[in-house]
């Protein structure tokens, strides 16, 4: 027997994407043989059309770069003299393209991305033949097509057949296409004349869907569709299949299986002769010239519904459903300019622009059990506070939705060296070892940067994106996510302590975009800070004062060290070595960290400060920065008198030592503040003298209130700072 597999361009978008494609053949064709069909590469077409337009000098940039795609996958696929080879081919092609009639040039697209998919395939040792569609299929001619095919595939001992789809010769000889989507026609005439024992079409979502999951990210998998109702479907806007592909494969009684490149492990959706089965007994919900289709089952009646539905005749429920539907578009403030029933559903026209809004609204009522949404998130950072997060998700989640309504969806997950994106989503048991562990997940090395693009290329809009990573660039990536319909949270401090022009940029961006973008934790982990400040900002509450009471690393040594115990040294090293400090650890007694903290704080309040702004005296001498790590701690150890003498003459005024950043109003500044952070004396009705361990304490005065607003706890601790980005995404 003989099986055909179509993969379509996302699947071959990339060298990496390739590759996957590539284990994904390696698997099958060890069981028996193959005729693979290949799309062009993502984005292909559009460039041969556009370059089709005019090969002027204004398009040769196009035609190199969509030439240094593909030999950048060649790079990536091959090594030595077969690269040399598979250069010179695809840019003998690229001469061809060229050279080619401009309504022909389109029809290169499938040649340079199977030419390369065959090459490769001979090389890893599989017996492989290209074949070329412009001379097998003929178009409008069904039985020569099959005749040709047939002669062509009919050779035993090759085992894989590489295809290009969408392409096909007219009567008289001449290139022509199939249209868009034609690659999956072209699949089906394959597998028709073969007599294949199935049609596997490899994309990049989890089968045929109740909605676009794009749209839609409640959208669910309908496991089985019988051909009728996958054309209706087709037919009816939901682009994962082409409709013309479905006629072949019926009248050779061929199952399609619509699979996930990405996520080879999922079941997908199956479609044949058998009566549709699924997660409704609605199919999906589609649009299409922005006409919205609820479509239902062609294979039979619809049943009796919770909701209503009468029993027996499909023209009473679809009249009930077409009630149900017009009433939930009208609550979500949708005024339909028409609702229709047919005798496959309900049919709503509405306006371009609420387009998207009227298909969330019809999927929630009809397709999920209960009301809540479903919140996806894209998680970069797996170190204390993203594993924490995680665990945090895995066990709060039934609460969660239980008293708000929010389902928590993780679709992504990063940490330094690798990323994991699964659409379907990833469990949160399995998200720590979906980077690079879990079969079925699709494990990357990644640059900087690679996690953040993959997410640009796939996220839903309206998904979260979790910074929880401490890098110092990540943050130059927020306002694309913000561009792109993303909400972010960040715990990332480095990324709001940034010159305060991008800071207001960000800001701005998030405004800009309808999206929100908080970062509770950058203060204070879990304590209720920032947004105090900024609500009372936003109330024109014009602040007097803060101080900032918030390194962890010093309230812990300072509320431990006595004169005559363990050393200031001995202190420091401790809190190092249980990872209380910054990995170098003169960044918490230079001031850096407050320093940071102190900017977030100050700006949240409305004031634009600057890193210039603020004067730190920090608790070491500044030659101490630059000894080894070793030679620092022997220096600080010979510091010990003077913390000594420090702490005993506070404590004969009946103070305390600590380290304190503030905020105060000062006409001779520049933003009319004057912010300092320095080691203090504070005295026993000072709500920071009576702080413990790693304790933080902000003290607000404003112009509005009399008192100044206190907040005081805990400012450190993974599962507090996860606390506290839950409560980020959540409100």
């Amino acid at each position: 027997m003989i099986s055909v597999y179509k993969f379509g361009g996302s699947s071959v978008a990339d060298a990496t994407a390739t590759s996957r494609v590539l284990d994904i053949i390696g698997v099958k064709a060890r069981e028996g043989r193959l005729i693979v069909v290949g799309s062009a590469i993502g984005g292909c077409t559009d460039a041969l059309l556009a370059i089709a337009e005019g090969i002027a000098p204004s398009s040769r940039p196009e035609s190199t770069a969509l030439l240094e795609r593909h030999l950048g996958i060649i790079r990536r696929l091959f090594t030595g003299a077969e690269r040399e080879a598979a250069s010179d081919e695809i840019r003998s092609l690229f001469d061809e393209m060229l050279a080619a009639p401009d309504d022909e040039k389109v029809t290169f697209g499938e040649l340079f991305s199977t030419r390369i998919l065959a090459r490769k395939l001979a090389a890893e040792g599989f017996r492989t033949r290209w074949i070329d569609s412009r001379k097998l299929i003929v178009d409008g001619q069904i039985e020569e097509t099959y005749r040709r095919i047939r002669e062509a595939v009919q050779d035993p001992d090759i085992d894989i057949f590489v295809a290009p789809g969408f392409i096909a010769g007219t009567p008289d000889g001449r290139v022509t296409t199939l249209g868009r989507g034609g690659s999956d026609y072209s699949a089906a005439l394959y597998a028709a004349a073969a007599g294949a024992d199935a049609l596997c079409k490899w994309t990049d979502v989890p089968g045929m869907m109740t909605a676009d999951r794009r749209k839609v990210p409640a959208a669910r998998t309908i496991p089985f569709l019988s051909y009728g109702d996958a054309e209706t479907l087709a037919l009816r806007g939901a682009k994962v299949l082409y409709a013309p592909a479905v006629k072949p494969a019926m009248e050779a009684g061929i199952p399609i299986h619509i699979l996930n490149t990405f996520c080879p492990s999922e079941a997908g959706t199956v479609i044949s002769a058998a009566p549709s089965t699924g997660v409704a007994e609605w199919l999906g919900v589609s649009a299409k010239d922005h006409t919205i289709y609820l479509t239902c089952s062609g294979d039979g009646t619809l049943s009796s519904h919770t909701t209503g539905m009468a029993s027996g005749e499909n023209a009473a429920a679809i009249h009930y459903a077409a009630a149900r539907l017009e009433k939930i578009l009208r609550a979500e403030g949708i005024a339909p300019k028409q609702v229709r029933c047919t005798e496959r559903g309900v049919e709503a026209d509405v306006k371009e622009s609420v387009e998207n809004a009227a298909l969330l609204a019809i999927h929630r009522e009809f397709f999920e059990t209960a009301p809540v949404d479903t919140v996806d998130l894209f998680i970069a950072g797996a170190g204390a506070v993203g594993k924490a997060l995680v665990d945090l998700i895995g066990r709060s989640r039934e609460t969660v939705e239980k008293r708000t309504g929010k389902a928590l969806r993780i679709l992504g997950i990063a940490d330094s060296r690798h990323y994991a994106v699964r659409l379907s989503g990833i469990r949160p048991e399995e998200a720590l070892q979906a980077l690079g562990e879990i079969p079925g997940i699709s494990p990357g090395m990644t640059e900087k940067t690679g996690f953040v693009e993959e997410v640009l290329r796939v996220a839903p809009k309206g998904a979260v994106f979790v910074d929880c990573t401490d890098s110092t660039d990540i943050y130059h990536s927020y306002t694309a996510l913000m561009e792109a319909g993303l909400h972010v949270v960040s715990s990332n401090r480095r990324s709001l302590a940034v010159p305060f022009v991008e800071y207001a940029a960000m800001k701005a961006a998030a405004l800009q975009n309808g999206v929100f973008f908080r970062h509770e934790t950058t203060v204070g982990a879990a304590l209720p800070i920032l947004e105090s400040i900024s609500r009372g900002a936003n109330t024109c509450d014009e602040v007097i004062s803060i101080e900032a009471v918030v390194s962890c690393t010093l309230n812990q040594i300072l509320g431990e060290y006595t004169p005559g115990g363990p050393s200031f040294a001995r202190l420091l090293r401790k809190a190092q070595e249980s990872g209380l400090t910054e990995a170098d650890p003169r960044q918490d007694l230079d001031g850096r960290d407050a320093l940071r903290k102190i900017l977030i704080l100050g700006r949240e309040a409305g004031l634009p400060l600057e890193e210039a702004d603020v004067e730190v005296t920090p608790l070491i001498p500044e030659p101490l920065d630059h000894l080894d790590l070793e030679a620092f701690y022997k220096a600080l150890e010979g510091m010990e008198p003077v913390f000594a003498k420090a702490f005993e003459r506070a404590a004969a005024k009946g103070c305390r030592r600590r380290f304190v950043a503030s905020i105060e109003r000062d006409a001779s500044a520049r933003t009319g503040y004057r912010a300092c952070i320095r080691m203090a004396d504070v005295e026993a009705s000072h709500p920071a003298y009576h702080l413990r361990g790693t304790e933080n304490a902000i003290i607000v005065q404003s112009a509005f209130h009399p008192y100044p607003l206190v907040i005081q706890g805990a400012g450190e601790g993974a599962r507090q700072a996860a606390s506290s980005i839950l409560n980020d995404i959540l409100r």
